[in-house]
């Protein structure tokens, strides 16, 4: 799915715009016991408890794509014959109407996931009438090209508030407010089936974790049988592991500088031209930035193999899970230094004396703990160009 597709389907979650018309649910303990199960009907809530529910749900389609939306293919075999597609199908075709499909559901994702303290499942069923679009891009709300049948699932914290003074204006006095139980945003997810080209693709899901930092992979394995995705936080990681074990001495500061400036400068261009589809890179792309920065032939072709290896060969990855958009960061044992990417120019290492330094150009403004100060003019023939 792409962006346009996903706030698509994330408008569908308001009142006057969904076809939901309960959620199902249950919650559970911190011993994985099902504590309550729930079938809330929407018209019989408040309209403000219902907009908030809505509004839950609705965050399992938030985030960045690539790093919390993961697209989550099925292969042709799953969807033939597999109990984990049919599992998702049942939920689907029924509505939600299926005791046994939710009951198993529930039960997998209580044995696979593990968290610390309670939390909620919660499950929507929703059908969308799919407005027609021209080749113009115009949409015809009269003329709908299918019905999109979808369940959304949200696996929710729910967290234990503390006792608090408040205000009782009615008895103009002040009480303790008792300990109380708030739902959080949802930390997992998915969407089922995808909405690929606009259209129900049985082929996929789109899954969503709050956490860029962890696949829950036992998860992933219980609900989709699929390969777990690398979380993005561990493709920088192994992205920078790479580029610094293949290039060895040629892995210096200006290579580094040019290659994430300009994979900053593709996100920068991808988002100013709108485009529709997500944004990726293959390992051409990188060979080509090594290249251009004089890099020697045999270090390129070491980057490829370790890339190949850590990553795959055919792997295309979003460079926006490989490089920071708002900072440059240069980090020694006892200093760390960051900067805006667009003036990582004002940043150069050098060596003088036999000894390694990182200059940063001061030209105004410069303060120390918040005390403004000058800096001397001293001449030093070493630095002199």
């Amino acid at each position: 799915m792409n962006e346009k597709e996903i706030s698509e389907i994330r408008r569908r979650f308001r009142p006057d715009k969904s076809n939901i018309t309960h959620v199902r649910g249950c919650y559970v303990n911190e011993r994985q016991e099902i504590v309550a199960a729930f079938d809330q009907s929407l018209a019989l809530l408040p309209q403000e408890e219902s907009e908030n529910l809505l509004a839950v749900l609705r965050r399992t389609l938030s985030g960045t794509l690539g790093k919390n939306l993961i697209d989550m293919p099925f292969s042709t075999a799953q969807v033939v014959d597999s109990d984990e597609h049919r599992l998702l199908m049942a939920l689907r075709d029924s509505a939600l109407n299926d005791e046994a499909a939710v009951s198993a559901l529930f039960e997998k994702i209580i044995a696979a996931y593990r968290p610390e303290g309670t939390y909620l499942i919660l499950l929507a069923h929703d059908t969308y009438d799919v407005p027609f679009r021209s080749r113009d891009g115009e949409r015809q709300d009269d003329a709908s090209s299918e019905t999109y049948s979808y369940v959304l699932c949200s696996i929710c914290p729910v967290k234990e508030t503390k006792p608090v003074l408040g205000y009782s204006v009615p008895e103009n006095a002040f009480h303790n407010r008792g300990i109380d139980w708030l739902v959080g945003a949802p930390a997992l997810g998915f969407l089922f089936p995808a909405f690929n080209d606009r259209s129900a693709d049985i082929y996929s899901a789109l899954y969503y974790a709050r956490d860029d930092a962890d696949s829950h992979d036992a998860f992933v394995d219980a609900v989709f049988r699929c390969p777990p995705p690398m979380p993005a936080e561990t493709q920088k990681e192994t992205f920078g592991a790479v580029l610094g074990d293949a290039l060895e001495e040629a892995c210096s500061f200006d290579v580094v500088q040019s290659v994430q400036g300009g994979l900053v400068e593709m996100i920068e261009e991808h988002k100013a031209n709108k485009e529709v589809e997500p944004l990726q890179i293959s390992k051409g792309t990188v060979r080509a930035m090594l290249t251009a920065c004089g890099v020697p032939g045999e270090n390129v072709a070491r980057f490829e193999e370790q890339y190949d290896a850590q990553f795959g060969a055919d792997t295309a990855l979003s460079p926006r899970n490989l490089v920071e958009t708002r900072k440059f960061e240069v980090t020694t044992p006892d200093v760390t230094i960051r900067v805006n990417p667009a003036c990582s120019d004002l940043i150069e290492t050098r060596v003088i004396d036999g000894v390694r330094y990182i200059l940063i150009r001061a030209d105004d403004g410069v303060a120390v703990n918040g005390v403004p100060i000058r800096i001397e003019d001293r001449s030093y023939p070493e630095m002199q160009e």
